[in-house]
């Protein structure tokens, strides 16, 4: 890594998660998040100043580990995230505890551990929600549930690291046209139609906003929707 700022975004190998990379990459080094060696090798070799993170969020000793090796950091996006539909009535609670562990407790877990790199350079936390952290519909009940609690996590990570000079930004993106929003239609037995839904890039754009704000301007809450 050079003397750039560094950016460490999860959920890197695909979707809004390389966007923002890609998107950062013109101001910082990157390090690419993920499961998917393959894939954040590949956008590794097509970004300038990026490498490789890979771990998996939901163990927590292998992120106990990556994080050890993270000695400065300015900025952490939270990209990564899962989502499984159904009936409060027919959702497990393995369902349940599967979307929490990588929606809201990996998020919470491998903030704590870089908290100290991230006070160090007075850094930037940017969580990606959802519209459903907004409004929840019916079949949603445990990722509104996740991302209602991902808000909460960051109103009180902005209010407690205020102090540290650490910002907090929430972005509510609208549906995307990502490979989980694809996942999502099928589950939903509908069409899938890529020009009714958000770009990646049009959410890293403000995702980089955010984070190149000037000094006195602190964006708390974005809010994206498709035209």
């Amino acid at each position: 890594m050079s003397e750039r700022p560094i950016a460490l975004v999860t959920g890197a190998s695909r979707g809004i998660g390389a966007a923002v990379s890609r998107s950062l990459s013109e101001t910082h080094d990157v390090l690419l998040g993920g499961r998917d060696g393959t894939a954040l090798d590949e956008l590794a070799a097509e970004i300038d100043g990026a490498r490789p993170w890979p771990v998996e969020l939901t163990d927590q000793d292998a992120v106990a580990a990556a994080a050890a090796t993270v000695e400065r950091l300015d900025v952490l996006v939270h990209s990564a995230g899962l989502v499984e539909l159904g009936a409060v009535a027919d959702v497990s609670v393995d369902s349940w505890r599967r979307t929490f562990e990588l929606n809201l407790f990996a998020v919470t877990e491998l903030t704590r551990l870089l908290l100290p790199a991230l006070r160090r350079s007075s850094g930037h936390v940017v969580l990606i929600n959802s519209g459903a952290g907004m409004a929840a519909k019916p079949n949603w009940g445990s990722y509104a549930a996740s991302k209602f609690a991902l808000r909460a996590f960051a109103d009180v990570l902005r209010a407690e690291e205020a102090a540290h000079g650490v910002r907090v930004t929430s972005v509510f993106p609208g549906r995307a046209n990502t490979d989980m929003q694809r996942e999502v239609r099928a589950a939903e037995g509908g069409d899938f139609q890529p020009e009714r839904y958000l770009r990646p890039e049009s959410v890293a754009g403000p995702v980089c906003s955010a984070v190149r704000a000037s000094p006195d301007a602190h964006l708390t809450e974005i809010v994206v929707r498709p035209a």
